[in-house]
Protein backbone atom coordinates (compact mmCIF):
# COMPACT_ATOMS: atom_id res chain seq x y z
CA UNK A 1 0.00 0.00 0.00
CA UNK A 2 3.10 2.29 0.59
CA UNK A 3 4.38 2.03 -2.70
CA UNK A 4 1.41 2.69 -4.55
CA UNK A 5 0.54 5.34 -2.51
CA UNK A 6 4.14 6.56 -3.46
CA UNK A 7 3.22 6.12 -7.27
CA UNK A 8 -0.01 7.99 -6.92
CA UNK A 9 1.90 10.74 -5.20
CA UNK A 10 4.58 10.80 -7.69
CA UNK A 11 1.92 10.90 -10.77
CA UNK A 12 -0.41 13.30 -9.49
CA UNK A 13 0.96 16.75 -11.20
CA UNK A 14 1.43 15.26 -14.53
CA UNK A 15 -2.28 13.49 -14.36
CA UNK A 16 -3.99 16.34 -13.41
CA UNK A 17 -2.21 18.78 -16.48
CA UNK A 18 -3.77 16.81 -18.97
CA UNK A 19 -5.24 18.39 -22.24
CA UNK A 20 -8.54 17.69 -24.30
CA UNK A 21 -7.29 15.19 -26.91
CA UNK A 22 -6.07 16.37 -30.34
CA UNK A 23 -8.05 14.36 -32.20
CA UNK A 24 -11.60 12.54 -32.24
CA UNK A 25 -10.30 9.05 -32.93
CA UNK A 26 -7.04 6.85 -32.95
CA UNK A 27 -6.07 3.26 -33.17
CA UNK A 28 -4.03 2.48 -30.09
CA UNK A 29 -1.71 -0.44 -30.08
CA UNK A 30 0.19 -2.47 -27.70
CA UNK A 31 3.57 -4.65 -28.46
CA UNK A 32 5.15 -7.60 -26.87
CA UNK A 33 8.04 -6.71 -25.54
CA UNK A 34 11.47 -7.44 -28.13
CA UNK A 35 9.09 -7.73 -31.40
CA UNK A 36 9.83 -6.32 -34.30
CA UNK A 37 5.52 -5.21 -34.67
CA UNK A 38 6.06 -1.70 -33.07
CA UNK A 39 4.19 0.89 -35.30
CA UNK A 40 5.84 4.33 -34.00
CA UNK A 41 3.49 6.34 -35.62
CA UNK A 42 1.02 4.61 -33.18
CA UNK A 43 0.45 5.67 -29.45
CA UNK A 44 0.57 2.63 -27.04
CA UNK A 45 -1.91 2.39 -24.81
CA UNK A 46 -0.48 2.81 -21.35
CA UNK A 47 0.62 6.28 -23.00
CA UNK A 48 -3.56 7.17 -24.16
CA UNK A 49 -4.73 5.16 -20.91
CA UNK A 50 -2.94 7.82 -18.57
CA UNK A 51 -3.74 10.46 -20.87
CA UNK A 52 -7.70 9.51 -20.84
CA UNK A 53 -7.79 9.24 -17.00
CA UNK A 54 -5.76 11.68 -16.57
CA UNK A 55 -8.48 14.00 -17.86
CA UNK A 56 -11.17 12.93 -16.02
CA UNK A 57 -13.40 14.81 -14.23
CA UNK A 58 -16.77 13.97 -13.56
CA UNK A 59 -17.17 10.03 -14.21
CA UNK A 60 -14.61 6.96 -14.64
CA UNK A 61 -16.73 3.57 -15.75
CA UNK A 62 -14.42 0.73 -16.29
CA UNK A 63 -15.87 -2.42 -17.69
CA UNK A 64 -13.13 -5.12 -17.65
CA UNK A 65 -12.70 -9.04 -17.99
CA UNK A 66 -10.60 -8.85 -15.02
CA UNK A 67 -7.67 -6.94 -12.95
CA UNK A 68 -4.03 -8.30 -12.76
CA UNK A 69 -0.90 -6.39 -11.46
CA UNK A 70 2.16 -7.30 -10.80
CA UNK A 71 4.54 -4.43 -8.73
CA UNK A 72 6.39 -2.83 -11.13
CA UNK A 73 5.04 -3.27 -13.86
CA UNK A 74 3.27 -0.66 -16.46
CA UNK A 75 -0.51 -1.18 -14.80
CA UNK A 76 0.46 0.08 -11.65
CA UNK A 77 0.81 3.45 -13.49
CA UNK A 78 -2.72 2.93 -14.41
CA UNK A 79 -4.10 1.75 -11.37
CA UNK A 80 -2.31 5.17 -9.60
CA UNK A 81 -4.44 7.15 -12.16
CA UNK A 82 -7.16 5.67 -11.50
CA UNK A 83 -6.86 6.02 -7.61
CA UNK A 84 -5.58 9.92 -8.41
CA UNK A 85 -9.04 10.29 -9.94
CA UNK A 86 -10.76 9.16 -7.42
CA UNK A 87 -8.80 11.46 -4.47
CA UNK A 88 -9.89 14.24 -6.89
CA UNK A 89 -13.57 13.27 -6.60
CA UNK A 90 -14.18 11.65 -9.50
CA UNK A 91 -16.90 8.78 -9.31
CA UNK A 92 -15.27 5.91 -10.15
CA UNK A 93 -17.29 2.97 -11.41
CA UNK A 94 -15.67 -0.84 -12.00
CA UNK A 95 -17.17 -3.98 -13.43
CA UNK A 96 -15.36 -6.81 -13.81
CA UNK A 97 -16.70 -10.68 -14.71
CA UNK A 98 -17.34 -12.34 -11.56
CA UNK A 99 -15.68 -15.46 -12.81
CA UNK A 100 -12.18 -14.33 -13.46
CA UNK A 101 -12.42 -12.23 -10.13
CA UNK A 102 -11.92 -15.69 -8.65
CA UNK A 103 -8.59 -16.06 -10.43
CA UNK A 104 -7.61 -11.88 -9.80
CA UNK A 105 -9.27 -10.90 -6.57
CA UNK A 106 -6.66 -8.87 -5.05
CA UNK A 107 -6.58 -5.84 -7.70
CA UNK A 108 -10.13 -5.35 -7.47
CA UNK A 109 -10.54 -5.57 -4.18
CA UNK A 110 -8.11 -2.36 -3.46
CA UNK A 111 -10.23 -0.61 -5.61
CA UNK A 112 -13.33 -1.10 -4.33
CA UNK A 113 -12.30 -0.07 -0.56
CA UNK A 114 -10.87 3.04 -1.90
CA UNK A 115 -13.08 6.45 -1.56
CA UNK A 116 -15.13 7.48 -4.49
CA UNK A 117 -14.71 3.55 -5.95
CA UNK A 118 -17.47 1.36 -6.37
CA UNK A 119 -16.58 -2.28 -7.95
CA UNK A 120 -18.99 -4.46 -8.85
CA UNK A 121 -18.98 -8.36 -9.77
CA UNK A 122 -21.39 -9.30 -12.58
CA UNK A 123 -22.46 -13.16 -12.78
CA UNK A 124 -22.79 -12.89 -16.86
CA UNK A 125 -23.60 -17.29 -16.55
CA UNK A 126 -26.71 -16.11 -15.19
CA UNK A 127 -27.49 -13.56 -17.56
CA UNK A 128 -26.44 -14.41 -20.77
CA UNK A 129 -24.70 -18.33 -20.28
CA UNK A 130 -21.37 -16.76 -20.91
CA UNK A 131 -18.92 -14.56 -19.56
CA UNK A 132 -18.16 -10.56 -19.15
CA UNK A 133 -15.76 -10.78 -22.08
CA UNK A 134 -15.40 -6.75 -22.76
CA UNK A 135 -13.06 -4.24 -22.01
CA UNK A 136 -13.34 -0.43 -22.40
CA UNK A 137 -14.21 2.67 -20.16
CA UNK A 138 -15.72 5.56 -20.46
CA UNK A 139 -14.15 9.04 -19.51
CA UNK A 140 -16.93 11.63 -18.17
CA UNK A 141 -19.44 10.08 -20.39
CA UNK A 142 -17.90 11.38 -23.72
CA UNK A 143 -14.90 9.72 -24.24
CA UNK A 144 -14.27 5.37 -24.89
CA UNK A 145 -11.37 3.11 -25.61
CA UNK A 146 -11.91 -0.08 -26.62
CA UNK A 147 -9.83 -2.32 -27.54
CA UNK A 148 -8.22 -6.12 -26.82
CA UNK A 149 -6.13 -5.14 -24.15
CA UNK A 150 -7.52 -6.94 -20.60
CA UNK A 151 -6.92 -4.48 -17.73
CA UNK A 152 -4.07 -6.92 -17.10
CA UNK A 153 0.01 -5.91 -17.01
CA UNK A 154 1.20 -8.64 -19.41
CA UNK A 155 -1.11 -6.76 -21.97
CA UNK A 156 0.52 -3.75 -22.16
CA UNK A 157 4.19 -5.17 -21.46
CA UNK A 158 3.76 -9.33 -23.52
CA UNK A 159 0.70 -9.47 -25.96
CA UNK A 160 -0.10 -8.09 -29.34
CA UNK A 161 -3.29 -5.77 -28.52
CA UNK A 162 -5.22 -3.24 -30.73
CA UNK A 163 -7.85 -0.36 -29.23
CA UNK A 164 -9.66 2.27 -30.12
CA UNK A 165 -10.04 5.91 -28.73
CA UNK A 166 -13.30 7.50 -29.38
CA UNK A 167 -13.68 11.39 -28.32
CA UNK A 168 -17.91 11.44 -28.71
CA UNK A 169 -20.69 12.17 -26.21
CA UNK A 170 -22.92 10.16 -28.79
CA UNK A 171 -20.75 7.41 -29.19
CA UNK A 172 -19.80 7.15 -25.57
CA UNK A 173 -23.48 7.45 -24.66
CA UNK A 174 -24.36 4.07 -26.41
CA UNK A 175 -21.34 2.17 -24.49
CA UNK A 176 -22.76 4.07 -21.44
CA UNK A 177 -26.37 2.32 -21.90
CA UNK A 178 -24.93 -0.88 -21.63
CA UNK A 179 -22.46 -0.16 -19.30
CA UNK A 180 -25.18 1.18 -17.37
CA UNK A 181 -27.50 -2.04 -17.71
CA UNK A 182 -24.37 -4.07 -16.40
CA UNK A 183 -24.25 -2.57 -13.60
CA UNK A 184 -27.84 -3.02 -12.93
CA UNK A 185 -27.84 -6.61 -13.67
CA UNK A 186 -24.42 -6.58 -11.61
CA UNK A 187 -26.76 -5.84 -8.35
CA UNK A 188 -29.26 -8.32 -9.03
CA UNK A 189 -29.91 -12.22 -7.81
CA UNK A 190 -30.18 -14.57 -10.37
CA UNK A 191 -33.96 -14.93 -9.63
CA UNK A 192 -34.10 -11.03 -10.27
CA UNK A 193 -32.78 -11.38 -13.31
CA UNK A 194 -35.14 -13.91 -15.17
CA UNK A 195 -37.62 -11.37 -14.62
CA UNK A 196 -35.86 -8.10 -15.70
CA UNK A 197 -36.89 -6.32 -18.25
CA UNK A 198 -34.25 -4.65 -20.38
CA UNK A 199 -35.30 -0.86 -21.92
CA UNK A 200 -34.69 -1.28 -25.88
CA UNK A 201 -33.15 1.80 -27.41
CA UNK A 202 -33.08 2.98 -31.37
CA UNK A 203 -30.04 5.06 -32.02
CA UNK A 204 -29.41 7.17 -34.96
CA UNK A 205 -25.99 6.14 -36.78
CA UNK A 206 -23.66 6.27 -38.13
CA UNK A 207 -22.00 8.68 -36.23
CA UNK A 208 -19.03 11.80 -37.48
CA UNK A 209 -15.59 11.96 -35.38
CA UNK A 210 -12.63 13.89 -36.80
CA UNK A 211 -8.84 12.58 -37.01
CA UNK A 212 -5.58 13.37 -36.75
CA UNK A 213 -4.96 14.94 -39.86
CA UNK A 214 -8.66 16.29 -40.15
CA UNK A 215 -10.04 13.44 -42.15
CA UNK A 216 -13.74 12.53 -41.17
CA UNK A 217 -14.44 9.15 -40.12
CA UNK A 218 -18.19 7.45 -39.31
CA UNK A 219 -18.18 5.44 -36.65
CA UNK A 220 -20.92 3.02 -35.20
CA UNK A 221 -20.87 1.07 -31.88
CA UNK A 222 -21.42 -2.66 -31.61
CA UNK A 223 -22.12 -4.93 -28.55
CA UNK A 224 -22.66 -9.10 -27.54
CA UNK A 225 -24.53 -11.22 -27.06
CA UNK A 226 -27.80 -10.51 -28.70
CA UNK A 227 -30.49 -11.00 -26.07
CA UNK A 228 -28.90 -8.15 -23.90
CA UNK A 229 -28.31 -5.49 -26.85
CA UNK A 230 -29.81 -2.44 -26.46
CA UNK A 231 -30.69 -1.84 -30.13
CA UNK A 232 -30.40 -5.25 -31.88
CA UNK A 233 -29.18 -3.22 -35.45
CA UNK A 234 -25.81 -2.30 -33.67
CA UNK A 235 -25.13 -6.27 -32.79
CA UNK A 236 -21.44 -7.39 -32.48
CA UNK A 237 -22.08 -10.49 -35.22
CA UNK A 238 -24.42 -8.10 -37.70
CA UNK A 239 -22.18 -6.23 -38.02
CA UNK A 240 -18.75 -8.19 -38.93
CA UNK A 241 -21.11 -9.86 -41.52
CA UNK A 242 -22.07 -6.32 -42.95
CA UNK A 243 -18.12 -5.42 -43.35
CA UNK A 244 -17.36 -8.83 -44.98
CA UNK A 245 -20.04 -9.13 -46.85
CA UNK A 246 -19.37 -5.41 -48.50
CA UNK A 247 -15.14 -6.22 -49.40
CA UNK A 248 -14.89 -6.01 -53.26
CA UNK A 249 -11.51 -6.87 -53.40
CA UNK A 250 -9.18 -7.66 -50.08
CA UNK A 251 -10.45 -8.60 -46.90
CA UNK A 252 -7.91 -9.00 -43.75
CA UNK A 253 -9.08 -10.61 -40.78
CA UNK A 254 -7.22 -11.20 -37.10
CA UNK A 255 -8.59 -12.91 -34.20
CA UNK A 256 -7.08 -15.10 -31.12
CA UNK A 257 -9.10 -17.88 -31.97
CA UNK A 258 -11.62 -18.89 -34.86
CA UNK A 259 -13.70 -21.65 -35.28
CA UNK A 260 -17.03 -22.78 -36.82
CA UNK A 261 -17.31 -25.04 -33.95
CA UNK A 262 -19.56 -24.67 -31.05
CA UNK A 263 -18.11 -25.65 -27.80
CA UNK A 264 -20.99 -28.55 -27.12
CA UNK A 265 -21.09 -29.62 -30.84
CA UNK A 266 -22.54 -28.22 -33.65
CA UNK A 267 -21.35 -26.17 -36.46
CA UNK A 268 -21.42 -22.06 -36.58
CA UNK A 269 -20.34 -20.90 -39.92
CA UNK A 270 -22.14 -17.31 -40.20
CA UNK A 271 -18.38 -16.12 -40.30
CA UNK A 272 -17.07 -18.55 -42.17
CA UNK A 273 -19.72 -18.43 -44.80
CA UNK A 274 -19.73 -14.71 -45.60
CA UNK A 275 -16.00 -15.44 -45.36
CA UNK A 276 -16.21 -17.76 -48.32
CA UNK A 277 -18.71 -15.73 -50.14
CA UNK A 278 -16.28 -13.29 -50.15
CA UNK A 279 -13.98 -15.54 -51.62
CA UNK A 280 -16.07 -17.21 -54.12
CA UNK A 281 -16.87 -13.32 -55.57
CA UNK A 282 -12.52 -12.71 -56.47
CA UNK A 283 -12.03 -11.01 -52.72
CA UNK A 284 -8.53 -11.82 -51.81
CA UNK A 285 -8.92 -12.94 -48.26
CA UNK A 286 -6.45 -13.16 -45.41
CA UNK A 287 -6.69 -14.29 -41.98
CA UNK A 288 -4.52 -14.29 -38.66
CA UNK A 289 -5.05 -16.68 -36.16
CA UNK A 290 -2.96 -17.10 -32.48
CA UNK A 291 -0.79 -20.31 -32.27
CA UNK A 292 -2.97 -20.59 -29.07
CA UNK A 293 -5.70 -22.81 -31.45
CA UNK A 294 -2.63 -24.74 -32.31
CA UNK A 295 -3.79 -28.65 -31.15
CA UNK A 296 -7.39 -27.67 -30.72
CA UNK A 297 -9.87 -28.90 -32.92
CA UNK A 298 -10.46 -25.92 -35.13
CA UNK A 299 -7.09 -26.79 -36.45
CA UNK A 300 -9.10 -29.05 -39.12
CA UNK A 301 -11.69 -26.14 -39.54
CA UNK A 302 -8.58 -23.64 -40.03
CA UNK A 303 -7.07 -26.30 -42.51
CA UNK A 304 -10.29 -26.02 -44.71
CA UNK A 305 -10.29 -22.86 -44.57
CA UNK A 306 -7.09 -22.70 -45.95
CA UNK A 307 -7.87 -24.81 -48.63
CA UNK A 308 -10.42 -22.76 -50.51
CA UNK A 309 -9.70 -20.46 -53.23
CA UNK A 310 -8.81 -16.50 -52.54
CA UNK A 311 -8.28 -17.60 -48.84
CA UNK A 312 -4.84 -17.81 -47.44
CA UNK A 313 -4.66 -18.22 -43.51
CA UNK A 314 -1.95 -18.26 -40.86
CA UNK A 315 -0.43 -19.13 -37.65
CA UNK A 316 1.53 -16.34 -36.20
CA UNK A 317 3.85 -17.25 -33.10
CA UNK A 318 5.66 -14.36 -30.69
CA UNK A 319 8.96 -15.75 -29.46
CA UNK A 320 9.06 -16.00 -25.91
CA UNK A 321 10.91 -12.90 -23.77
CA UNK A 322 14.51 -12.90 -23.30
CA UNK A 323 13.61 -12.04 -19.51
CA UNK A 324 12.10 -15.59 -18.71
CA UNK A 325 8.73 -16.91 -19.51
CA UNK A 326 5.72 -15.50 -18.76
CA UNK A 327 2.10 -16.77 -18.54
CA UNK A 328 -0.65 -16.36 -20.44
CA UNK A 329 0.95 -14.01 -22.89
CA UNK A 330 3.57 -13.77 -25.95
CA UNK A 331 0.73 -14.04 -28.56
CA UNK A 332 -1.22 -11.99 -30.71
CA UNK A 333 -4.24 -10.88 -28.71
CA UNK A 334 -5.89 -8.60 -31.95
CA UNK A 335 -9.41 -9.02 -32.87
CA UNK A 336 -10.12 -6.59 -36.19
CA UNK A 337 -11.45 -7.23 -39.60
CA UNK A 338 -10.44 -4.52 -42.40
CA UNK A 339 -12.34 -4.59 -46.11
CA UNK A 340 -10.99 -3.07 -49.04
CA UNK A 341 -8.99 -0.56 -46.58
CA UNK A 342 -11.48 1.69 -46.43
CA UNK A 343 -14.04 0.06 -43.52
CA UNK A 344 -12.84 -2.28 -40.57
CA UNK A 345 -14.51 -3.14 -37.85
CA UNK A 346 -12.77 -3.83 -34.30
CA UNK A 347 -13.90 -5.18 -30.66
CA UNK A 348 -13.20 -7.49 -28.05
CA UNK A 349 -15.13 -10.64 -29.69
CA UNK A 350 -13.33 -13.80 -31.26
CA UNK A 351 -14.66 -15.38 -33.97
CA UNK A 352 -16.76 -17.65 -31.97
CA UNK A 353 -20.48 -18.41 -31.48
CA UNK A 354 -20.42 -17.92 -28.18
CA UNK A 355 -18.32 -14.64 -28.23
CA UNK A 356 -21.67 -13.18 -29.87
CA UNK A 357 -24.85 -14.86 -28.09
CA UNK A 358 -24.04 -15.54 -24.31
CA UNK A 359 -20.85 -13.21 -23.39
CA UNK A 360 -20.93 -9.99 -23.15
CA UNK A 361 -18.60 -8.12 -26.02
CA UNK A 362 -17.88 -4.22 -27.45
CA UNK A 363 -16.80 -3.60 -31.01
CA UNK A 364 -16.68 -0.18 -33.16
CA UNK A 365 -17.61 -0.27 -37.00
CA UNK A 366 -15.60 2.39 -38.98
CA UNK A 367 -15.47 3.78 -42.20
CA UNK A 368 -12.36 5.52 -42.91
CA UNK A 369 -9.65 4.87 -45.81
CA UNK A 370 -6.78 6.79 -43.25
CA UNK A 371 -7.35 4.53 -40.27
CA UNK A 372 -8.48 1.11 -42.49
CA UNK A 373 -4.82 1.46 -44.36
CA UNK A 374 -3.53 1.81 -40.97
CA UNK A 375 -4.87 -1.43 -39.73
CA UNK A 376 -4.07 -3.09 -42.31
CA UNK A 377 -0.26 -1.82 -42.48
CA UNK A 378 -0.56 -3.20 -38.95
CA UNK A 379 -2.32 -6.45 -40.08
CA UNK A 380 0.83 -6.81 -43.00
CA UNK A 381 3.71 -6.22 -40.38
CA UNK A 382 2.60 -9.06 -38.90
CA UNK A 383 1.60 -11.12 -42.23
CA UNK A 384 5.04 -10.63 -43.23
CA UNK A 385 7.00 -11.31 -40.05
CA UNK A 386 9.17 -13.98 -38.98
CA UNK A 387 6.32 -15.09 -36.83
CA UNK A 388 3.89 -16.11 -39.21
CA UNK A 389 2.93 -19.84 -40.31
CA UNK A 390 0.86 -20.57 -43.24
CA UNK A 391 -1.80 -23.03 -42.65
CA UNK A 392 -1.19 -26.37 -45.00
CA UNK A 393 -3.26 -29.63 -45.48
CA UNK A 394 -0.21 -31.42 -44.70
CA UNK A 395 0.81 -28.80 -41.71
CA UNK A 396 1.60 -30.34 -38.22
CA UNK A 397 0.83 -27.97 -35.76
CA UNK A 398 1.42 -29.36 -31.93
CA UNK A 399 -0.40 -27.48 -29.27
CA UNK A 400 2.45 -24.51 -27.58
CA UNK A 401 2.61 -24.17 -23.87
CA UNK A 402 0.74 -21.03 -22.85
CA UNK A 403 -0.86 -21.33 -18.98
CA UNK A 404 0.98 -20.92 -15.81
CA UNK A 405 3.94 -23.94 -15.40
CA UNK A 406 3.65 -25.78 -12.35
Amino acid sequence: MKRLILVILFFLPRIQAQTAPASDIEIVESIPAGTILDNPDIRNAHEVWLEMIGRTHITLDIEEFYISHEPGKLLEDVLAAIYSAANRGVKVRVIIDGRMYKTYPASADSLGRYRNIEVRRIDFGSIGGGIQHAKYFIVDGKEVFVGSQNFDWRALEHIHELGLRINSKEFASAYSDVFNLDWQLASLTPEAIKTFSMTRKTYSMPIRVTGKNGDVASVEPTSSPIGWVPDSALWDERAIVGVIDGSQRTLTLQFLSYSPSERRGGKYTVIDDAIRRAAKRGVKVRMIVSDWQKGSLAVTALKELANAPNIEVAFTAIPEWSGGYVSFARVEHCKYIVADESKFWLGTSNCEKSYFYSTRNMGVVCSSPTLAATLAKIFLRSWNSPYKELITQNGEYPQREHGERK
